[in-house]
Parts: structure tokens; sequence; C-alpha cells
């Protein structure tokens, strides 16, 4: 039974190397679509040469998709608290996701300061 699984593994794995190296491979332009949302955040860079601005902009992006995602966890371990019913191991997980949540915030929020304050300064 293993080496029929190992079979199929190695097909699978050639079959996919064969298509992927069979189909054609393209560079994306990611400006194209500042016809349609000019405000959008690529869309502010696009016109920028200076990569200190590039950085930031996509280093803040990334920590407001890290808050988001910590404010997200914080509901859902909210959620888990209230459904809990009084077990004890649920309710204890339910603290645990709340508590990281709430440093994964507070980390996201001090690096988004930090990244500011030195772009800022060079």
């Amino acid at each position: 039974m293993k080496r029929i699984k190992q079979y199929i593994m190695a097909i699978a794995f050639f079959v996919t190397v064969a298509l992927g190296a069979a189909m054609p491979v393209s560079a994306v332009n990611v400006f194209n679509g500042c016809t349609a949302d000019p405000g959008s955040t690529v869309c502010s860079a696009a016109g920028t040469d200076k990569a200190d601005s590039m950085i930031k902009i996509v280093i803040n992006t990334l920590i407001y998709a890290i808050g988001i995602a910590s404010v997200i966890m914080i509901i859902i371990g909210g959620l888990r608290y209230t459904l809990s019913g009084g077990d004890s191991s649920s309710t204890k997980g339910a603290k645990d996701t709340i508590l990281y949540a709430v440093i994964g915030l507070v980390i996201s929020i001090m690096s988004f300061a930090i990244v500011n304050f030195v772009v800022g300064r060079f």
C-alpha cells in the first residue's frame, strides 16, 4: 500500500512539473488597474521612484493587515469564550486566543510607529 502511494505521488509530481513547464509565463503589470482606482496604494506609489516610499507603503499595508487579523482574532476569542459553556479547557483556549491577539495587535501598532519613525528620519 505504501509503495502504491509513492507511485501515485511520483506520477502526480511529474505531471505537475510537465504541465507547469508547458504553460507560458509572463509578468503581470500591477499598474494597469490604476485607471479604475487611481487612489489605491499601488497606484499612489506608481509615480515615485524612491525606494523608501515604496518600502513604507508595503510595510504599512502589511502592518494594517496584521492589525485587522488581530482584531478578528480578538472577536473570535470573545465568541469562543462566550460559547464555551463553562468548560475549563475551552475557556482557557479562548483566553489564550484573546491574549495572543492582543499581543499581536500591540506589536503591530509598535512596529507601525517604528517603521514610520525610521523611514521619516532617513
